[in-house]
Formats: structure tokens, C-alpha cells, sequence
């Protein structure tokens, strides 16, 4: 599939979960994805290892401060979801009455159907790479936590307790490990399951324990 139209796919995921978003957000989106296929494209090619962050920039077309602007490190290139304050926009905008794991348990769905509609082979290839290297996994924890914090803010607003609240602090991370753990579980089975029906497995699991 040509780069030009696998990137206005991900420009329509962006329309599709948030179409407010503004101009100057859509052009780091652009840099951020053209950054990214770059790196999958290398790493499919030679190697996770063997990929520098100097190669990334040259075939992104940036600068390695660029690619440092946006990725802390090279495992962030591959771990960060740029969706993040999308799917939150999308939780604020669910019904205030609903309960909060209804509320993310249709979040997730929809961003994990549009994910697989537009960028599957992407999907693939990172929760691979999850599986096989050992550093991703090790950075994936730390970017869990910052992700849970984000939660923690929408969390807090939807229940009218502080989003240090140790119950909050709880229920988010328990939601981020359950679906850490359902793309593990997919990819380790070579992704022959349906993902949007894993991940409904996982949040029941979550609601109902064992």
C-alpha cells in the first residue's frame, strides 16, 4: 500500500474519533506517522537492533532532534499510541450516567475496529515486536503508567473522587493491564483471534473476575 494513502488512512482514524481536532494537532499527527512507518519499515527490513534513530530520521525525512521531540526513545516509536488524548476526548463524550466500564469497553472497541481497518499490518508488527523484545516490553510498563495517569484524570471527572485516589489508581491500571495483556496473548498466537472479541473477554474478566 503507498505511504501517501496509508497516511490519510490514519488521518481518517484521527476524523473518526475526534473530527475537532485542529490543524497544528493533524500536522504533528503527520510527522509523528511519517516517523513511525519509517521505523516499521526499517525494522521489517534489518532488524529492531539493527535500526538507529539516525536511520529513522534520514528516511522520515527529519531530523534525529525531530525524531527526539517526539519519541523520548526508539521504544517509544514503535509503544506510542498518538491516539491517547482521542480515545479520551471520546470517554468524555460518552453519557455521564453510564457506567465507566461500559463507557471504555465501547471506546476501546471502536478504536480497536478503526485501528485494524486502517493500519492492521502496523498492529501486527508492534505487538510482535512486543513479544520478541525484551526492551519494548521493559518500556511499555513505564508508558502504562503514564497512560493510567491520563485515565486517572477522566476516571476522576466521571466519578467525583480525585484522580489520586487509590480506588481510581486501581481501576485504571487494572483496565491498561488487561488490555497490555490481551495484545500480548493475541500476538503470541500468531494474531488468530479476533482482537475487538479478546479485548470483551478481558474487560468482562475485569467486571466479573474468574
Amino acid at each position: 500500500m503507498p505511504a501517501t494513502h496509508r497516511t490519510r488512512s490514519l488521518d481518517s482514524l484521527a476524523e473518526d474519533m475526534q473530527p475537532q481536532l485542529g490543524l497544528r494537532e493533524r500536522k504533528k499527527l503527520k510527522t509523528r506517522v511519517a516517523i513511525r512507518r519509517a521505523t516499521y519499515r526499517l525494522i521489517a527490513e534489518q532488524g529492531y537492533e539493527a535500526t538507529t534513530v539516525e536511520q529513522i530520521a534520514e528516511a522520515a525525512e527529519v531530523s534525529p532532534s525531530t525524531v527526539f521531540r517526539y519519541f523520548p526513545t526508539k521504544e517509544d516509536i514503535v509503544l506510542t499510541d498518538e491516539y491517547d488524548p482521542i480515545m479520551v476526548a471520546e470517554l468524555r463524550a460518552r453519557p455521564a450516567d453510564e457506567p465507566v466500564l461500559d463507557s471504555l469497553r465501547h471506546v476501546v472497541a471502536k478504536a480497536t475496529r478503526l485501528a485494524l481497518e486502517h493500519e492492521p499490518d502496523e498492529m501486527i508488527q508492534r505487538t510482535t515486536l512486543l513479544v520478541q523484545v525484551p526492551a519494548l516490553r521493559a518500556r511499555m510498563m513505564q508508558s502504562m503508567a503514564l497512560t493510567s495517569r491520563l485515565l486517572c484524570t477522566v476516571l476522576a471527572e466521571r466519578t467525583g473522587r480525585t484522580e489520586n485516589d487509590l480506588e481510581v489508581r486501581v481501576f485504571s491500571m487494572s483496565v491498561l493491564g488487561a488490555l497490555y495483556e490481551t495484545t500480548v496473548y493475541w500476538a503470541e498466537r500468531d494474531h488468530e483471534d479476533e482482537l475487538v472479541d479478546l479485548l470483551e473477554r478481558a474487560l468482562h474478566t475485569v467486571q466479573n473476575g474468574l
